[in-house]
């Protein structure tokens, strides 16, 4: 019986404890239960904060697609008060950040302080060296000319100055005339080359060739390529560093248009200047230098694209400036002087102003003032150094044409840049109210968060 007891009792026992482990796991249980059902609701809030978002991106195109509506309209001929006072803005904005950054740069600052009193000392004394600084004096402006309208010709995306229709182009076809006219390229320096004068009689004639007349302009054309190959950097800087950095690409035109080109690339009804985009898009991605080089090595009005795509692949700098400089500065340079001078030799010349009259109507109207241009050009070639030969009426017509036709494209030019300072400038305004909104957002929410972890720890404690 004592056995049979302990027996019971030890099965009681056993009971009992199973009773209590099921009482232990009634808590969990319901936890559990209390958990699955926080899943389930925080599963439910999941679609509620996706949805917020997209609320929250929706506001956010439609604030930028309102503002960008905005921008457009700060035109000269729209809003000029305002336009002028914007471009002004932006251009103080960008002197104070361009200063800002310089003065960062102390070594530098050292070095330019150190080296402009260098110069200006070398520059008072008396010595053998004011050959050379009169040397440098004089030929720094040439070179400034030069690369600066090679700068102004590439610089935005088809806004630049065609500086070579308007400055290179005439200048190589003058030198062309002047040579077959004078048969000689020894053109007194000075006014070579603001001027060009025959040399003094008697001098060697001899008619040039091309190879010779290329090599006349070849400083000038060189350095004018050069001034296009600098002007292919902005684009490059500004996509790589979007690129590194991921600001958004409202922040930059030509960032939205690659963006936007890229979008239409797999479509099928694509317009032929969009396939010349993808496809000069591609030989660049692909190829690499040598696809640089080719397209920077023929007149290309869609090579700002390449710069574009060369910055977003994270092409190496010196792959990038070393194509476009060959391409630019040499290989097309010498196709389009080539192309100017046979175009401009006298004969050929001659030759098309004597078929003008076949035209119907206006062809021997267009004839007379062409011939007596020509002849305009001959005999103020055949001047003496020093004095001024007047233009006769047809001639002075069509210079007073062309020069007319000059002075407007540098106003176009300028218009435009005061629209794009102006568009900058409410750019900037507008990214500085929507940070400014976004930390006032951020400074209402930021009182609510103490009381509400509060309540959460105290949620934990309970």
């Amino acid at each position: 019986m004592s056995q049979s007891s302990k027996k019971d009792g030890a099965r009681q026992r056993r009971h009992d404890e199973g009773n209590k482990g099921q009482r232990k796991q009634a808590p969990n249980g319901s936890a559990k239960g209390e958990g699955g059902s926080l899943l389930t609701d925080s599963n439910s809030k999941m679609p509620q904060s996706n949805n917020s978002k997209n609320q929250l991106n929706k506001k956010d195109k439609q604030q930028k697609d309102k503002e960008r509506n905005e921008r457009v309209k700060f035109v000269l001929w729209r809003r000029p008060l305002q336009t002028l006072m914007y471009c002004a803005l932006e251009l103080i904005e960008l002197l104070r950040t361009w200063s800002i950054r310089l003065l960062k740069q102390r070594l530098l600052m050292a070095a330019i302080l150190v080296l402009g009193i260098l110069i200006s000392f070398l520059y008072k004394q008396d010595g053998p060296h004011q050959a050379y600084i009169e040397l440098v004096h004089k030929n720094t402006w040439f070179f400034v000319y030069w690369i600066g309208l090679g700068v102004l010709s590439s610089v935005g995306l088809g806004t630049g100055l065609h500086t070579f229709l308007l400055y290179l182009g005439p200048h190589i076809a003058s030198v062309t005339l002047a040579a077959y006219e004078c048969n000689s390229l020894d053109f007194p320096s000075p006014p070579y080359p603001d001027e060009i004068v025959c040399p003094a009689e008697p001098y060697a004639k001899q008619v040039p060739n091309i190879w010779s007349i290329m090599t006349k302009v070849r400083l000038e054309a060189f350095l004018w390529g050069l001034g296009t190959a600098l002007g292919e950097l902005p684009p490059y800087f500004m996509a790589k560093a979007a690129r590194l950095s991921g600001y958004d690409s409202d922040d930059s035109e030509e960032l939205a248009e690659f963006e936007a080109l890229n979008a239409k690339r797999n479509k099928k009804n694509l317009s032929l200047i969009d396939k010349a985009k993808l496809r000069m898009e591609r030989i660049v991605e692909r190829v690499g230098f040598f696809g640089i080089l080719a397209c920077a090595s023929i007149p290309n009005p869609l090579f700002d694209l390449a710069g574009i795509t060369c910055g977003h692949f994270m092409v190496p700098f010196w792959t990038f400036f070393g194509a476009t400089f060959i391409g630019k500065a040499i290989v097309k340079m010498h196709i389009q002087k080539m192309f100017v001078i046979i175009g401009f030799n006298e004969p050929l010349i001659e030759s098309a102003v004597d078929k003008l009259r076949l035209l119907p109507y206006l062809g021997p109207k267009l004839q007379q003032p062409f011939k007596t241009l020509l002849q305009d050009q001959k005999t103020r070639l055949h001047r003496k150094k020093g004095s001024n030969i007047p233009r006769t009426g047809s001639g002075n017509l069509l210079s007073t044409i062309f020069d007319t036709f000059v002075m407007l494209m540098i106003c176009y030019f300028v218009v435009s840049l005061v629209n794009s300072l102006a568009q900058s400038y409410h750019k900037r305004l507008c990214k500085k109210n929507r940070a400014a909104a976004t930390s006032w957002a951020a400074q209402e929410k930021s009182p609510n968060e103490p009381v509400r972890k509060q309540g959460k720890s105290r949620a934990m404690r309970d």
